[in-house]
C-alpha cells in the first residue's frame, strides 16, 4: 500500500475541484489545471473538502505506483492554482546577464552571441539584477522543465562555478591541476 497515496489532500477554500470520468478539474485564484486518471482501479472522492484516493487493486504494482502518483499529481495541482510554484536561476560569472525582451528571455553567459529562449505563455518569467532569474507559474512540471532548460544552457561548471545554477543549489568544486584550493 503506498503511503503517499492514502494521506488526504486538503483543499484550500478558494480552490475547487471538479471530477467527472476521472477527470480531475482544479480551478482557483491563479488558473485552471486539468488531469486525467488513466488507471481505471484509481478512484478519486471529495468529501468535507477534502480529495481521498482509493486504490481497487492493492497487489497489482502498477495500481500502487499510479495511487502514489496521482496523489502527488493532484495536491500539486492544488497546491499550483492556491499559490503557485517558482524557481530562481542565478547567472554566476563574469560578464553574465539576462534580459526579457517581449516573450523571450535573453540570456549573455559567454557564447559568441546571445542565446535567445522563448518563453512558454503559461510561464511568467522576471529577470532581476540581470543576473537573477524567477520563473513562476501554476504548473509544477512546466516550471521544473523549463528551469532545468534554461540552466542546461551553461551549467555550472565544476572548476571555478561558472555558469546558471539554481537559488539553494550546493557545487562541489575540483582542484585543479595543482592540487591547490
Amino acid at each position: 500500500m503506498s503511503k503517499i497515496g492514502r494521506k488526504p489532500i486538503a483543499i484550500p477554500k478558494e480552490v475547487e475541484l471538479v471530477i467527472s470520468n476521472n477527470k480531475v478539474k482544479v480551478k482557483g485564484p491563479k488558473g485552471e489545471l486539468y488531469q486525467e486518471v488513466k488507471d481505471r482501479n484509481i478512484s478519486v472522492k471529495v468529501e468535507n473538502n477534502t480529495v481521498y484516493l482509493t486504490n481497487a487493486q492493492p497487489e497489482s504494482a502498477k495500481a500502487r505506483t499510479n495511487y502514489g502518483l496521482y496523489r502527488s499529481l493532484i495536491n500539486n495541482m492544488i497546491k499550483g492554482v492556491a499559490e503557485g510554484f517558482k524557481k530562481t536561476l542565478f547567472l554566476v560569472g563574469t560578464g553574465y546577464r539576462a534580459k526579457i525582451t517581449g516573450k523571450q528571455l535573453e540570456i549573455s553567459v559567454g557564447f559568441s552571441h546571445p542565446v535567445i529562449v522563448d518563453v512558454p505563455s503559461d510561464i511568467d518569467c522576471k529577470v532581476e539584477e540581470q543576473t537573477k532569474i524567477i520563473i513562476s507559474g501554476i504548473d509544477k512540471q512546466k516550471v521544473g522543465q523549463f528551469a532545468a532548460n534554461v540552466r542546461g544552457i551553461r551549467p555550472p561548471e565544476p572548476y571555478q562555478g561558472k555558469g546558471i545554477r539554481y537559488e539553494n543549489e550546493k557545487l562541489k568544486k575540483k582542484a585543479g591541476k595543482s592540487g591547490k584550493k
